[in-house]
């Protein structure tokens, strides 16, 4: 059975789960309860029918009034029933009758009146069941067919991630905005680009960035959106710039301050990005200081007001986006469907061409429309043609870009709607987190279970195949190639909330107040407070909350009753003040299946939580806090990310189920605790820090951290040290090595040698750490050439080599690598050669070295040699040269660079 045909039960967000419980309530441990299994049957099976006709309705492009009555009646019925069976099912754990059911005796069962109280929710549930199975009849639904002769797309297993390296065409642009920005004048410059919604603003914005930010001592890049959260977007902006978390008490007025006083003696860089008015712009500028460095700042608007008022004191500086023209939209067009230009077979030619005509040469126009009719057979193509020919006749308006996405939207597999539209419980342009997501549908219960694949496994494709559709955005991709953020295009979100309005699916609410007012249930809320504090009442618990499963809170919160939410499976409070967060009643959310809360707060958790039974994931990013001693005894935990100060309570052994733990600190957490590492058969994410000063005390515990993973090294595929401070000699053998590896990273820990025991992980695609210099010899160099899979490599070198350092050129060294950073601290003084042939496939190098003399005629004494066997294709150079003759070395590099690799980009620090 295929992913397609399984998946498509979770196509309305709602049956997939239903269907599970009514399942389990057929199982072993209910049989019992004589006379309700008949019923519980018939029930599956008219849900199960229910779910096959919605599955139809999904398909269809529009649909008349009866048919949406039914399908939302069907709907709100779902969740009301799978309410009543998780307060079943709840009420028998509580009372003791769950996992010993079969051993309870009959007349506990009287006692406890489990056969009245099911009896009377099931001839309720029936009553409804009744009304809506007539109404389907009544309105002939089972024969109601398209209004339109739409041809669905299968959809694919594991989608290969779709090259998004950049849009066609771009080169013209970011060099006379380059132009514009970088003349002489050493006065603090700003320059906007406009234009239409789609054309690529923020992809130019970047391009520029990326281009001109080796010349300036810092640089950052953050939006605005619709509706900012100042406070919040300058905290963060002050973050990126310094890498350090200011007081989440702060005002406004401190927080620019702050930025002031970093920036007053730099040469910045700042792109301000998705400006929607002067008045967010009045407040930002204030930030940037007038310092005569050479500093420069980048704005990007819709609006043509907007643009003039960022740019009045640098006369000429707004830039206005054009659309592709025709040439570079049939290469991005073309090269999306078939692969390049030329590919296109004869019989599609026309159509496309007609097709590409009514997209206006708007790239995110080209690129959905493209996206769409990638591998699909000609009455697809005819079938846009005919969709986008109702819609206009070229150069969209922002309303008919809309159109162009929802067109996008409808032919989506039925289970990818249901994953998207959860995306709008984020704000207009958030950067999501992949691992998040793919929790968060989990927990949800969208994510059906394939025989042969995990869920998260499931749930990853699902997430590539968005992506490799171009309905969602890649925001950072992994040396390996994988997507692990994403953003949503502001009119692609526009698209996402009127479906989730008009589907009851998510409740998004800048002021919570309203929510008083509403007479619907909501099922998912999304608080997204900027510039007030949330606050959920009793009144709304008991009211529109109720029946809340998700919860979101982005800024400013209160809360007084949020653990009376009793339905609530997913739970992330993403936060701004700096206060106490009091979470010890969450013992009695049942459902709870995720929990993250980030931002800066200082949390209560209870001092035990075991009437989580559900619970899946619990994150507590920005705090250390005291977790509950009775941790290790939850059933369902797979995923267990913490401070790097957070003390484990005695007995983590006992998670067995658990899959990722992160960070765990050797220093504050027992020595029994690490031993217990080892008993932790599923653990996959594995990371740990040392805070200690004894570095005795350390090197005895990483050894002892050696042997747990050396017991369980069959499941790990990532481990990573994010702060240390160690010598790692006793790393230099391990008994069983966890072949099965495809990250590790050990920053600020120091290997002698290189061990053998890598050149074992033939899966390693990422790799990081540092060596003593001696231990880069000819022999150890090999053995990471020889990674089969190694796509990154980060090497730190700590002590000086006598001899060079050569990176060899054989046919089956570094043959996957793709990016290389070297660096080596001040004492690290050696030289290295790349030989003929080497690193084939290297896009991005990073060289930080200290030289040890060189003469400006010649490279005889250089640190860097063999320039000239480096790939043709290295696109990114990054070097750092320290040292007496600094100054002649890195001339003398810059020139070999530009003559033997000139298209690549070259940057020296």
């Amino acid at each position: 059975m295929t992913l397609s045909t399984i998946a498509v039960s979770a196509s309305t967000g709602v049956m997939n789960s239903l269907l599970g419980k009514l399942t389990t309530l057929m199982g072993d441990e209910y049989r019992k309860l004589k006379g309700v299994q008949n019923k519980v049957m018939s029930l599956l099976e008219e849900f199960s029918s229910m779910n096959a006709l919605l599955v139809k309705l999904a398909g269809m492009d529009e649909l008349d009034v009866q048919a949406k009555v039914w399908r939302d009646q069907v709907r709100d019925m779902s969740y009301d029933i799978e309410d009543c069976i998780d307060d079943f099912m709840h009420d028998l754990e509580v009372k003791g009758a769950t996992t010993g059911f079969l051993k309870k005796s009959v007349e506990r069962l009287k006692k406890l009146k489990v056969r009245h109280q099911i009896a009377n929710k099931i001839k309720g549930i029936e009553a409804r069941v009744l009304e809506v199975h007539a109404r389907r009849l009544r309105y002939n639904l089972d024969e109601y067919n398209p209004t339109s002769n739409i041809v669905h797309i299968d959809p694919r297993a594991l989608a290969i991630f779709a090259d998004a390296d950049g849009l066609m065409g771009i080169d013209t642009p970011r060099d006379e905005l380059v132009e514009l920005l970088m003349d002489q004048g050493q006065e603090l410059k700003v320059a906007s680009i406009v234009g239409f919604g789609g054309l690529g603003k923020t992809t130019l914005a970047n391009e520029v960035c990326r281009k001109i930010e080796g010349q300036f001592t810092c640089h950052a890049f953050v939006s605005v959106s619709l509706k900012p959260d100042l406070p919040r977007l300058l905290q963060n902006l002050l973050f990126k710039l310094t890498r350090q978390q200011s007081s989440e008490s702060s005002s406004l007025d401190d927080v620019i301050t702050d930025i002031r006083e970093y920036l007053l003696n730099e040469r910045y860089f700042i792109i301000i990005d998705d400006l929607w008015d002067t008045s967010a712009w009045d407040i930002i500028k204030c930030a940037f200081p007038e310092n005569n460095h050479g500093s420069r700042v980048l704005t990007t608007t819709r609006i043509y007001s907007v643009a003039a008022a960022c740019c009045s004191r640098s006369r000429g500086c707004v830039y206005t986006m054009k659309a592709l023209k025709d040439n570079d939209s049939r290469r991005l067009f073309f090269s999306r469907i078939f692969g390049s230009e030329d590919s296109c077979p004869t019989e599609l030619e026309d159509i496309s061409i007609d097709i590409l005509k009514k997209c206006g040469g708007i790239p995110l126009a080209v690129i959905s429309i493209s996206s769409l009719l990638a591998d699909q057979p000609k009455p697809k193509f005819e079938y846009v043609r005919k969709s986008l020919g109702f819609m206009f006749d070229g150069n969209p308006t922002l309303d008919q870009m809309r159109q162009i996405l929802e067109l996008s939207f409808r032919n989506l597999p039925n289970h990818l709607k249901t994953c998207l539209l959860y995306l709008g419980m984020y704000p207009e342009d958030d950067k999501i987190y992949r691992a998040d997501l793919l929790r968060q549908w989990i927990a949800e219960g969208f994510i059906c279970a394939i025989p042969g694949l995990d869920a998260e496994d499931v749930a990853i494709s699902y997430f590539n195949d968005l992506i490799n559709r171009s309905v969602i955005q890649p925001v950072y991709t992994d040396p390996s190639g994988e997507v692990l953020s994403c953003r949503v295009h502001d009119i692609m979100l526009d698209v996402i909330r009127s479906k989730i309005k008009e589907d009851n699916f998510i409740c998004v609410l800048n002021d919570p107040e309203v929510m008083l007012g509403m007479h619907r249930n909501i099922r998912r809320a999304s608080l997204q407070c900027s510039d007030k504090e949330c606050t959920v009442t009793s009144a709304m618990v008991n009211g529109s909350l109720s029946k809340v499963r998700s919860v979101y809170v982005f800024g400013g919160f209160s809360c007084q009753s949020l653990m009376l939410l009793k339905y609530v499976r997913v739970l992330h409070l993403d936060i701004s003040r700096n206060d106490v967060l009091d979470l010890t009643g969450i013992s009695q959310l049942f459902l709870l299946r995720y929990l993250k809360v980030v931002g800066g707060w200082r949390l209560e958790l209870p001092s035990q939580n075991g009437n989580l039974p559900q619970l899946e994931t619990l994150e507590l990013r920005n705090f250390a806090s005291k977790l509950p001693s009775d941790i290790a005894s939850l059933p369902r935990l797979l995923h267990l990310m913490v401070h790097g100060d957070t003390v484990f309570p005695d007995g983590i052994g006992s998670l067995r189920h658990v899959r990722t733990v992160e960070v765990f600190d050797l220093a504050k957490n027992s020595v029994e605790n690490i031993k217990g590492l080892g008993e932790m058969s599923s653990l996959r994410d594995f990371e740990f820090q040392w805070s200690g000063k004894d570095l005795v005390e350390g090197a005895r515990r990483m050894d002892v951290l050696r042997s747990s993973l050396e017991r369980i090294s069959g499941s790990l595929m990532t481990l990573g040290m994010c702060y240390g401070g160690l010598f790692l000699d006793g790393w230099s053998t391990f008994s069983s090595p966890p072949i099965h590896l495809r990250e590790m990273w050990m920053l600020g820990c120091v290997f002698s040698t290189i061990p053998n025991w890598f050149g074992q992980l033939r899966d390693l695609q990422t790799l990081y750490f540092s060596v003593r210099g001696p231990g880069l010899k000819d022999d150890g160099v090999a053995i990471l050439a020889g990674l089969p899979s190694l796509v990154y490599l980060g090497l730190d070198a700590v002590e000086p080599v006598e001899e060079r350092v050569h990176i060899p050129g054989s046919d089956m060294a570094f043959r996957a690598l793709k990016m290389f950073d070297f660096w080596c601290y001040d004492n690290a003084l050696l030289t290295l050669t790349f030989e003929a042939g080497a690193m084939p496939m290297l896009k991005k190098l990073y060289l930080s070295l200290k030289q040890s003399g060189c003469e400006s005629g010649g490279s005889a004494e250089c640190p860097v040699d063999g320039v000239e066997h480096l790939p043709a294709g290295l696109r990114e150079v990054e070097l750092r040269i320290r040292g007496e003759r600094e100054e002649a070395v890195t001339s003398w590099l810059k020139i070999a660079f530009e003559e033997h690799h000139p298209s690549a980009d070259l940057k020296i620090q």
